[in-house]
């Protein structure tokens, strides 16, 4: 069983003992230590802090612990209830929240559960502000109120429809070019909150042909949750069989989106917002970021289009962060992650649906066509185990000096770049690892550069 503290929040499985796993304890800990940190943030006692959940079993029982820590705190809650991430983080700003909670394991299975936890302005923690919550854990720097100070607590269940009325708002999704294509759609919600979430958004868009499964939120998970092509056979399988249009899949907390042709292939999960960056940059000349393990494919795209694309390092609030230094109208992750800051600075799937059915629809083809229309690059995934008393910065540091006259980017690990191809090495936070991502136009020449990359790895450790 894991407990994994990190700066974006506390993930681990649920039971146990103490320390090792997300027990009640671990839950009340963080929490009241992020109520702390608020409280410091905000230079507040009364605090208010917007609270939010996917569909996971565990999820009722999390809850109940989150939501009474916060009160005892002294903080006043809004629980949103069945929610996706994107929703919490818009609801954090409508609200005027001071910050907010989201209850989500994300792409891990139905045994996990986390906080994530975000700021006032309803986007993930800086690495500073995570550094401070675990300090403040460790120590257990917190005080309960007295009962005369505990806070309050309130419901809304509408949020996810004022998500939605927003999206229809933004200029660039066009609800009648999309009727008027009538699509017909295939989704897999995996029974969590996008059950709830992509059907209100679709039938909104004026989508009125739409194929489920898996959209009860019942928090059993049919599959693996991760949005990979090895977990969407089934997806696959009914778009062919209803003759879909397109098949749209997300992961529990609806931050990812993965696409799939009408023939049943992958679009890919990297090329979820190379699609969508090609549509808004062809609209509004603009800058992107991803991070540096994406593709290549959206700078090509963006520099097509007269714009600059800038690589951060890798996590969201990473991406967040070097959106706002460039300016950038469109940004995201090769995860399937859409960040379109018009609507807000946080990954949202439900957005990327709305701007890619605008995009099919304008442009008449078939997702098959529209894929075929990018360049054709693949990542190999790759990582080295060492032994914990090797020094991974070393390694790096070396690395770095063995192609000294390529181009290097060194924000976060090493990568590589080779003309049209790159390499790119970072060491885990937690275990004694070397993640190595390539990317070519073939998979045979990506994994050929990993090899190249690992026998390095392999010399310099040998040494």
């Amino acid at each position: 069983m894991t407990l994994i503290k990190s700066i974006s929040g506390i993930r681990g499985t649920i039971g146990g003992k103490t320390g090792d796993n997300l027990t009640p304890l671990d839950l009340v800990k963080f929490t009241s230590s992020f109520a702390k940190f608020i409280k410091n943030r905000s230079n507040k006692q009364k605090i208010e802090i917007v609270i939010g959940r996917d569909a996971r079993v565990s999820g009722e029982m999390v809850n109940n612990i989150v939501v009474g820590t916060l009160q005892s705190m002294g903080a006043n809650v809004l629980d949103i209830g069945f929610s996706t991430t994107p929703t919490v983080e818009i609801a954090v700003t409508d609200s005027e929240a001071d910050g907010g909670i989201i209850l989500t394991a994300s792409h891990n299975p139905g045994q996990w559960n986390a906080l994530k936890l975000l700021n006032e302005k309803g986007e993930f923690l800086s690495a500073d502000d995570g550094v401070q919550i675990l300090d403040i854990a460790d120590k257990e720097d917190f005080l309960f109120n007295d009962v005369g100070e505990i806070g309050t607590y309130d419901e809304d269940d509408e949020y996810i429809e004022r998500h939605i009325e927003k999206i229809l708002k933004l200029s660039l999704v066009d609800t009648k070019a999309i009727k008027n294509a009538d699509f017909r759609v295939a989704i897999d919600c995996v029974n969590s909150t996008g059950g709830i979430a992509i059907p209100a958004l679709l039938s909104a868009l004026g989508v009125n042909k739409v194929d489920e499964i898996y959209c009860e939120p019942n928090g059993i998970f049919p599959h693996n949750p991760e949005p990979l092509p090895e977990n969407l056979t089934e997806l696959s399988e009914l778009v062919t069989s209803k003759k879909a249009d397109v098949g749209f899949v997300v992961d529990p907390d609806v931050d990812r989106l993965a696409i799939i042709c009408e023939n049943g292939e992958m679009f890919g999960e990297e090329y979820t917002l190379v699609c969508v960056a090609d549509y808004i940059l062809q609209n509004q000349k603009g800058n992107s970021v991803s991070n540096l393990s994406s593709t290549k494919a959206l700078r090509d795209v963006t520099e097509k289009l007269g714009g600059e694309y800038f690589a951060s390092a890798v996590g969201e609030v990473n991406v967040v962060e070097m959106m706002k230094e460039k300016n950038a109208i469109i940004g995201g992750e090769g995860n399937g992650g859409i960040i379109y800051p018009e609507l807000h600075y946080g990954r949202d799937a439900l957005v990327g649906i709305a701007l890619f059915l605008t995009y099919l629809a304008k442009k008449g083809m078939k997702v098959s066509e529209l894929r075929k229309s990018y360049p054709n690059y693949v990542i190999s995934k790759n990582k080295i185990q060492l032994s914990p008393d090797i020094d991974v910065d070393k390694i790096l540091s070396e690395i770095k000096d063995i192609y000294k006259n390529q181009k290097l980017n060194t924000i976060d690990g090493v990568k590589i770049e080779f003309n049209d191809e790159w390499v790119h090495l970072r060491k885990s936070n937690t275990e004694p690892i070397i993640r190595i991502y390539s990317e070519s136009s073939t998979a045979k020449r990506a994994n050929k550069l990993a090899d190249m990359i690992k026998n390095d790895v392999n010399k310099i450790v040998n040494c």
